[in-house]
């Protein structure tokens, strides 16, 4: 149960990632939307990440991991039926809040239990890789479903993706999940230590990097190949089948390497991989070209996450899921700068995203110097 729990929660959370870039099509035309506000709108979101991370940490460490999933996965499904019945840009930017502040304690909560759960011949960082492929699956199904079954109604989506995350909730809520280590408190003292711990600022960094590149394909890519001169459908389908499938794959693929091969060696490799191909990918306006790309990107970017909230488990146990929440923070950090440069950049023009969506293999680049140093 605690590996269907584990499993279910990341799902959700990939569903929570790709809802933005998926719906923002539908919204923008519904309210008129220019790119500078989905910038904005996304900015909500990731402040919302970084609350919900940053504060679950302790919140666990004190009380159970279970006590932190529970309270993402509510605010989640309140959020979700909140968008569904939205009326206008202050609306949603303040529902993406809440589902940003539930989906960074559904991260921090999901991924404390991996380390309680032993699978043959599979290292504890491929255990994370395993179990966040689902996150993968998660990405995967929702523009699909948008695009296949729900003829990319925003109101049906987030009904569906609501009634997944309440079922979440409800099994969650039956099953027995690990103790907390003992009593933590939550001491400004206690949190500095951490923070002064270079491993950490390096860990931190690589998320930093890796989210704005993961994230902006997420709310971008949609917006910038339909710019491109593809369709909504098109567009949707290579997100799912592109980007989505490469880091399911990636992930499957990349568990049993970790097992001969350092965590921070993979992310070194995943770095390099991801600044040539996420370049690559915003040069073609080929749909099977696109597709392909966005695969391999998929591919390169999916051990980062994963196997990064592996190493911060195993340096610092003694509070590992504070120290996880200080890690995510600065991840959802990068979400906060990169969405609203990349709007800024892109401006009042959709053609513009090409230029603005460099920033992804500049970011993939100083995190291979990263990875390195680390």
């Amino acid at each position: 149960m605690l590996i269907v729990a584990a499993i279910l929660a990341i799902f959700v959370y990939g569903m929570i990632a790709a809802m933005l870039g998926t719906i923002l099509p539908d919204l923008s035309k519904k309210f008129s939307l220019s790119p500078k506000q989905n910038g904005s709108i996304a900015m909500t979101q990731a402040i919302g990440l970084m609350i919900g991370s940053f504060f679950a940490g302790p919140l666990m460490d004190m009380q159970g991991v279970k006590a932190g999933l529970l309270l993402g996965l509510a605010l989640v499904a309140m959020a979700l039926l909140g968008l569904k019945t939205a009326k206008g840009y202050g609306m949603i930017a303040g529902l993406m809040l809440m589902l940003g502040i539930g989906g960074g304690a559904i991260v921090n909560g999901a991924n404390g239990l991996p380390p309680f759960i032993a699978i043959a011949a599979i290292s504890t960082a491929g255990v994370f890789n395993i179990l966040n492929l689902f996150f993968g699956l998660g990405g995967l199904v929702t523009p699909l479903v948008a695009a296949r079954i729900f003829q990319n109604n925003s109101s049906k989506l987030l009904l569906f993706a609501a009634t997944i995350t309440a079922a979440t909730l409800a099994f969650s809520t039956v099953t027995a999940m690990p103790a907390p280590k003992g009593s933590v408190s939550f001491q400004g003292s206690a949190v500095g230590d951490l923070i002064t711990q270079p491993s950490l600022m390096l860990l931190a960094l690589t998320l930093f990097l890796y989210v704005a590149c993961e994230v902006g394909v997420w709310n971008w890519l949609v917006r910038h190949l339909i710019a491109q001169g593809l369709t909504e459908n098109k567009a949707l389908t290579i997100l799912s089948l592109g980007f989505a499938l490469g880091l399911l794959v990636g992930r499957v693929a990349v568990s049993p390497i970790l097992s001969s091969v350092t965590p921070e060696r993979v992310l070194l490799g995943s770095a390099l991989l991801m600044a040539v191909t996420t370049y690559a990918m915003l040069q073609t306006s080929s749909a099977g070209m696109a597709q392909g790309l966005v695969f391999l990107a998929g591919l390169a970017m999916a051990p980062v996450f994963p196997t990064t909230l592996a190493i911060v488990g195993a340096r610092f146990t003694a509070m590992a899921a504070t120290a996880t929440g200080i890690a995510l923070t600065a991840g959802w950090f990068g979400l906060v700068i990169s969405s609203p440069i990349i709007g800024g950049i892109a401006g009042d023009d959709p053609k513009g995203l090409k230029k603005a969506l460099l920033l992804l293999p500049v970011a993939s680049l100083i995190m291979a110097a990263v990875s390195f140093a680390l």
